[in-house]
């Protein structure tokens, strides 16, 4: 696919549309039970081979009597509401009833533990939490530290183990008719970081974020809804989204819940573990047309199953990717195995869908993060805040006005109970300055952004500057290798050296004739001192709940281990005279 170039008139002729009062619940569900009642919002599937679905109308009757269920427990404007359930349609109706009713959303991850969910829960001042069996043991153990926390409202299996069961609650509850009137500036989730760089911040995301997301969306799902030919009118049965994203997470929820139900159409959830077999066949079963697949599911689905359409009937037209670099290896085979032209995307929970591409719209490039999307001013920057020459790496940083110098609407409120934190975040004056991501990048003389690393991933190796995404793309090329992690190993004449974490394909064996084929592929395709001196063989990467590899994790342990050989090998110390 290669595209006429209409770039430059995207960001020329857009302007941003921002009512006063917005709310997520009205745009996403309650306009559509009014307008197409009988169009399917969610077909859901389970692992153990239940199948369903519900429509609008019944997604909006739901949400009514969920609100007056949360009202009848004392939750009000503002509150914070913990969701703590994986992709099923009850968590679509306790966002909707939220949002109706003015307080804020919090989802978790149903992977978290008793730790991870108390930090949380206690953090945000969480009044109620809405629970199934994936977490119900998890919050129970973690309740008893979070005294703030009123009430629990199991689901699912998980009935019976809470203060309230969700069937009998919505039973007899008298539907919410009317929901509460938000400004678009109003708080509408409470989304914490992965914490990949410190303790989870809580990044505080107003209603009209979704609309600033929403130019991001369209783009990098080929125009959506509309298909390859802009205009051509879509009926709802015409696009399916499904993304093995978890809901509790920006890539889930901002990236395809919500902006899927704000156009009206049809979302699949899946109730079960990503495997790269069951994606597919998923796909092939509902008809998936779009998707969000983050590298990590679409380099396994390339090692499993190197060519997918002789064996499942695809009907994609738009994947969005993002996370983690997705590299040419990844492109490659997305366009010439699933048939579509990979639209890799940057961007994180606090200004989501920035930067990306639209293989429909513009020329996408392997390995590119894209351009800015209409509607956001993006630039690399220095340390002070000046804009860097084309070609030289700096901190990828979004303005707080577009290049029309109107307010741009996807940016976050702030962190949660942390005005340094979010002060940090900014350069200049907070209403009119840039924010930093803290990942760096070069933009080239196209405004293309070319991804080098989290700024805390960059490490020095022998006096060179080392970004780890290079290295990985090229080891995962080898069909040995389904996933790497590089960081320094700290190194006592080179102050460090490269290191890459692996983990092996199928039917593959570790031995230090693969450790030396390795690095003589990635010495042969890249400069000689970025190929790793060391290699070592893991079963798993350690992971970020929305699938980004834990680079800090890595690094520290060998940290850990470069301090442990250093103690050992360090004399003893001399006895005092007696």
């Amino acid at each position: 696919m290669n595209p006429v170039d209409r770039y430059a008139e995207l960001h020329a002729g857009f302007r941003w549309q921002v009512p006063a009062d917005f709310n997520i619940a009205e745009a996403c569900c309650a306009r559509w039970a009014r307008d197409t009642p009988q169009a399917v919002a969610i077909r859901w599937a389970h692992e153990d081979g239940r199948r369903g679905q519900c429509t609008y109308a019944e997604l909006q009757q739901q949400a009514e009597r969920l609100s007056a269920v949360l009202v009848a427990q004392g939750v009000q404007r503002g509150d914070r509401v913990a969701i703590v359930m994986p992709q099923r349609v009850e968590t679509a109706v306790a966002h909707m009833a939220v949002y109706r009713l003015g307080a804020v959303a919090m989802p978790l991850s149903m992977l978290f533990g008793p730790d991870a969910l108390a930090y949380r829960l206690e953090h945000s001042e969480a009044r109620l939490a809405i629970v199934d069996e994936s977490a119900i043991a998890a919050m129970l153990a973690a309740r008893t530290t979070c005294p703030g926390l009123q009430t629990v409202l199991a689901v699912g299996a998980a009935q019976g183990q809470g203060d309230l069961d969700w069937d009998a609650a919505l039973a007899q509850a008298r539907p919410r008719r009317r929901a509460v009137r938000t400004s678009a500036d109003d708080a509408a989730v409470l989304i914490y970081t992965s914490g990949t760089t410190g303790p989870p911040k809580g990044a505080l995301i107003p209603h009209r974020a979704l609309i600033g997301n929403l130019t991001g969306f369209v783009c990098s799902q080929n125009w959506y809804p509309h298909g390859p030919t802009p205009g051509r009118p879509a009926g709802p049965s015409d696009v399916v989204f499904w993304s093995p994203a978890d809901w509790a997470w920006t890539g889930g929820l901002m990236d395809a819940l919500l902006p899927t139900l704000y156009f009206g159409r049809e979302i699949v959830a899946w109730q079960g573990r990503f495997a790269a077999e069951a994606a597919l066949a998923l796909m092939a079963e509902f008809g998936v047309t779009h998707s969000f697949l983050f590298p990590t599911a679409l380099k396994a689905m390339m090692k499993a199953v190197p060519q997918p359409r002789r064996q499942y009937a695809l009907r994609l037209q738009a994947i969005m990717s993002a996370g983690e670099a997705v590299g040419d290896a990844v492109f490659n085979w997305t366009r010439d195995e699933l048939g579509v032209t990979l639209n890799e995307m940057f961007g994180q929970t606090e200004i989501n869908y920035i930067v990306g591409n639209s293989a429909v719209m513009w020329p996408a490039r392997a390995g590119s993060m894209g351009r800015p999307y209409p509607g956001h001013r993006v630039a690399v920057i220095d340390d002070d805040g000046h804009e860097c020459p084309r070609g030289t790496a700096g901190d990828v940083a979004v303005h707080r006005r577009d290049v029309h110098g109107h307010p741009d609407p996807v940016f976050f409120l702030g962190y949660w109970r942390n005005h340094e934190a979010t002060r940090a975040k900014y350069t200049g004056d907070m209403a009119h300055s840039w924010c930093r991501t803290g990942d760096m990048a070069v933009m080239d003389d196209d405004g293309y952004l070319w991804y080098q690393g989290r700024s805390d991933d960059m490490f020095k190796a022998a006096g060179y500057r080392i970004g780890p995404s290079e290295i990985e793309n090229c080891l995962v090329k080898h069909p040995a290798v389904a996933n790497a992690a590089v960081v320094p190993k700290p190194d006592a004449e080179r102050g460090a050296v490269v290191k890459a974490y692996i983990v092996l394909a199928p039917g593959q064996v570790g031995d230090e004739g693969l450790v030396a084929a390795l690095q003589a592929h990635v010495r042969g395709r890249l400069a000689p001192y970025e190929y790793p001196k060391e290699i070592e063989f893991i079963d798993a990467l350690p992971m970020t709940t929305t699938g980004k590899v834990q680079r800090r994790v890595l690094r520290l342990q060998e940290e850990a281990r470069a301090a442990a050989r250093l103690s050992a090998n360090s004399p003893p110390p001399a006895s005092a005279p007696g």
